[in-house]
């Protein structure tokens, strides 16, 4: 039994009925929120997933250094959504295994009363964000299976609507997760039938995968590996990325590479050591 699952079981032994954990972790088959925890040195991981990770790691260490600076975008966009925008609610779709500044602590540091949906489809996930939230004792968020191919179902959860108020405006977050949606699942779709839920004064953060920093034989090894993964890997270039802001009004400075978008210093990687568009748009 290894470590990751000793978390897992000390977790169920919780006697809070309703926070019944999933049982399928499917641990022979790597997961990219578990490869992600492992990028940014969490231990909530299994052999396949690390496995597979240093696989993408063997092509060079910029994975690890985009994953850091995908995190660091995150928490400075929910920053800026909730002490200069007011944003008071955020449905976090694709969260991955919680570690430090997590969008709930992030957004309650500006307002207490912050509210926050959290939804991922990989059962461990869902295991160690609810694990964190009931030992945090967090009232105003919640941990919800989902999958971000069906945003019907994201949109009618009741225990999604139990904290977001779809009359009021709320931060729709899709940090590293749009890269896991192959176009035959029309990613654009799916982005548009969430904002189509959202009020006017709404805003979408996205943050996506990119190979437009290198050569498309090198670009196309990470996505190879991924494909013994739950979920496939598909790069996109900034036009595409661009594709999902239509009809938004963009923050300043647009879509950058994450380690520039408003950073809190000067940005240590280059563009091509992050290969990670991000951008944060207002919808009117």
């Amino acid at each position: 039994m290894t470590d990751h699952q000793d978390v897992s079981l000390d977790w169920m032994s919780t006697d809070q009925e309703n926070l019944r954990p999933p049982t399928d972790l499917r641990p022979e088959i790597p997961h990219p929120a578990r490869m992600y925890d492992y990028y940014l040195g969490g231990k909530d991981n299994f052999p396949a997933d690390r496995e597979a990770a240093e696989k993408v790691l063997a092509l060079g260490p910029l994975v690890r250094i985009s994953a850091q600076a995908n995190r660091a975008f995150l928490q400075r966009a929910v920053r800026e959504l909730a002490s200069e925008h007011g944003i008071r609610q955020f449905l976090d779709i694709g969260t991955g295994i919680p570690t430090a500044g997590n969008t709930h602590e992030i957004a309650q540091q500006v307002h207490p009363d912050a509210k926050v949906a959290y939804l991922d489809n990989d059962p461990i996930v869902l295991v160690h964000s609810r694990a964190l939230l009931a030992a945090a004792g967090t009232g105003n968020a919640t941990v919800v299976q989902a999958d971000l191919r069906d945003p019907a179902a994201i949109l009618d959860d009741p225990d999604v609507r139990k904290v977001i108020d779809f009359d009021q405006p709320v931060g729709l977050l899709l940090f590293a997760v749009l890269h896991f949606i192959d176009d035959s699942d029309d990613p654009k779709g799916i982005v548009r039938t969430l904002l189509d839920a959202l009020p006017s004064g709404s805003f979408l953060a996205v943050s996506h995968a990119t190979g437009d920093f290198s050569a498309p034989d090198q670009a196309a090894k990470g996505p190879a590996v991924y494909r013994a993964a739950s979920a496939q890997l598909t790069m996109r270039s900034r036009e595409q990325v661009l594709g999902f802001f239509d009809g938004l009004e963009l923050l300043e400075p647009g879509v950058v590479t994450a380690p520039n978008w408003r950073p809190d210093e000067a940005p240590q990687a280059t563009d091509a050591e992050t290969a990670i568009w991000a951008g944060v748009a207002r919808k009117p």
